[in-house]
């Protein structure tokens, strides 16, 4: 084999597997001297690759981790399986890992020859997966992958957009960060059309187009994606005032509690009380409290005692009927 950067690659290639490779092995596999995967190996190790090398009759070379990453390369099969792995990562709430698995996603995906592109739709296609977060959105991975290349571009974006109340309109941004909560997506951008700063909810955005035009990225106003964001939604939705004691210890209330609700503070050796605001639904609410698994009294606001008053008034009648069924 006398192409070098052929013959690196495939040297590469064998050292990414997990083993330790002797010299005259590895020479009898790429069909050159040893003294040639000396030098091979070198240049490995030149481009930031850590390949360690071991003496004596058993020894030989194996690539081992190093102070950076550096590029890998991957079999059909093993690209295929990563892409479907990522793309799981990316469309579940797995704190901490989704936004990285898009960035991994739009990278490895453009890079992926066509057939294999064609196996991992396939694949997807034929997954159905089980969605447990109650009002969890989903999201195409397609969607977010077209956003993350067009943000790691500075390419302007269009695409189609449905409001809440179900009003449908097309959409020009800068797209500047993609922000992952527990349970949807959503893409911070500047929106050409209003002239100012949006936030979109990942699953009412169809059809995602870069348009190829490219821009300088502005300056976002709070300087962060998801502060922005948090800031948005705060003045979208009305904040709930809560008070609500326990009849329990504080620190087993606040083990059953979302952080997001706060912390209560002890009333008490088996109790305590919660004052806290909430930008989340009164249904939400009713239900985290009621699953605190513990008698609580709420003290304000007056819709939340009233929802669940109506909600206790329902799930007692369901019992009920149960009961005269015989079920």
């Amino acid at each position: 084999m006398t192409d070098t950067p052929a013959r690196l690659l495939n040297l590469l290639s064998l050292l990414q597997t997990p083993r330790e490779w002797p010299g005259s092995e590895l020479a009898e596999r790429l069909e050159v001297s040893p003294r040639t995967i000396r030098r091979d190996i070198d240049r490995l190790r030149d481009l930031g690759y850590p390949v360690e090398a071991s003496r004596g009759a058993v020894g030989g070379y194996r690539l081992v981790a190093g102070t950076a990453m550096p590029p890998l390369l991957l079999d059909d099969e093993e690209a295929v399986a990563i892409a479907v792995g990522l793309r799981a990562g990316a469309g579940h709430a797995i704190d901490g890992v989704e936004e990285a698995s898009v960035r991994a996603l739009a990278k490895l995906e453009q890079v992926l020859p066509s057939r294999l592109r064609r196996r991992v739709s396939t694949l997807q296609a034929a997954t159905v997966p089980l969605l447990v977060g109650g009002d969890a959105a989903s999201v195409d991975p397609r969607t977010l992958t077209a956003i993350a290349a067009a943000i790691t571009g500075a390419e302007r974006l269009r695409f189609g957009y449905r409001a809440g109340d179900g009003t449908r309109t097309k959409r020009q941004v800068e797209p500047y960060r993609l922000v992952s909560t527990a349970r949807r997506w959503y893409l911070v951008a500047y929106d050409l059309g209003r002239e100012d700063w949006r936030t979109f909810r990942l699953d009412r955005v169809g059809e995602p187009f870069p348009t190829g035009a490219r821009f300088t990225p502005r300056e976002l106003p709070t300087g962060d994606a998801a502060k922005f964001l948090s800031s948005s939604m705060s003045r979208a939705q009305p904040r709930i005032e809560l008070d609500v004691s326990f009849a329990a210890p504080a620190e087993f209330v606040a083990a059953r509690l979302p952080p997001s609700l706060g912390v209560p503070e002890p009333t008490g050796p088996d109790s305590c009380r919660l004052r806290a605001t909430s930008a989340d639904s009164l249904e939400w609410v009713a239900l985290r409290l009621a699953l605190v698994d513990c008698e609580f009294t709420v003290r304000r606001p007056a819709l939340l005692i009233e929802h669940i008053a109506e909600l206790g008034g329902r799930l007692t009648r369901a019992a009920g009927d149960g009961e005269a069924l015989g079920t």
